[in-house]
């Protein structure tokens, strides 16, 4: 009986037993799901568990010994706070997110000017993401400071705690918000899509947010994943997603 419970230890601490454990940021929540799938179809072998919550949250887990085995975050200073304190691989940026400014309302998109149109008269709450806890949000900031926009709709701004919420609001208590343009490509606004309610906003105006994977936890099945990241077939997921990749 002790030989069998030792040998089913090795086979999880060295990956062949067990759930690989996949924590994820929310905004790449659905471009997840999809490269989950693919990635389970090539290794039917390796089940698969995604965890999904902010960057932030997941990195406080993990701190406090969360069994995760990979970590996507949205922002790079989390992997990279990780692997300085010794509890992960070196990061590497897997994607970078773009911003789209999204509006139920307003119905000029094709004729617009960016984001001159958060501007309009129509236009009286814009849902952006708090810049203090969201990467998405301080590029918001950047974005609208270099438009040398941000005095003119600074009291229209109402803060939300991260880019989904931001999208929340600016479904349901705002006219129009700065949000991830990979949500507005999510199976859930499949109908947004279609009536084209958004438009990106241009990249010049702030730097792309730069979206880092590490691995937690080694293991042949946390390796086999990772480096599946970085392959075509997951980088034209996330291309899919609204994403930018190498």
């Amino acid at each position: 009986m002790v030989k069998i419970f030792v040998i089913l230890t090795i086979l999880v601490n060295f990956g062949w037993g067990g759930t690989l454990r996949v924590a994820t940021s929310a905004n790449v929540s659905y471009a997840m799901d999809e490269i989950l799938d693919e990635f389970m179809r090539v290794h039917p072998e390796i089940k698969v568990q995604k965890i999904v919550s902010s960057s932030g949250k997941l990195t406080a887990q993990i701190i406090h010994k969360a069994p995760f085995d990979v970590f996507l975050s949205a922002d790079m200073n989390y992997p990279l706070k990780l692997y300085k304190m010794g509890l992960s691989s070196e990061p590497k940026v897997y994607a970078k997110g773009l911003l789209a400014i999204f509006s139920k309302s307003l119905k000029s998109f094709k004729d617009s000017l960016g984001l001159i149109l958060l501007k309009d008269s129509s236009i009286k709450k814009i849902a952006v993401a708090n810049p203090k806890l969201a990467p998405y949000g301080r590029a918001t900031l950047q974005a609208l400071k270099n438009a040398k926009l941000y005095p003119k709709i600074e009291k229209k701004i109402i803060f939300a705690d991260s880019i989904s919420q931001t999208l929340s609001y600016a479904l349901r208590v705002c006219d129009a918000g700065i949000v991830a343009k990979s949500l507005l490509l999510s199976p859930k606004m499949k109908r947004f899509q279609k009536e084209k309610d958004w438009i990106e906003v241009d990249p010049s105006l702030y730097e792309p947010i730069a979206q880092g994977a590490v691995i937690i936890k080694e293991s042949k099945d946390s390796r086999e994943f990772f480096e599946f990241i970085f392959s075509k077939r997951a980088k034209s997921i996330l291309q899919k997603y609204g994403y930018l990749v190498d």
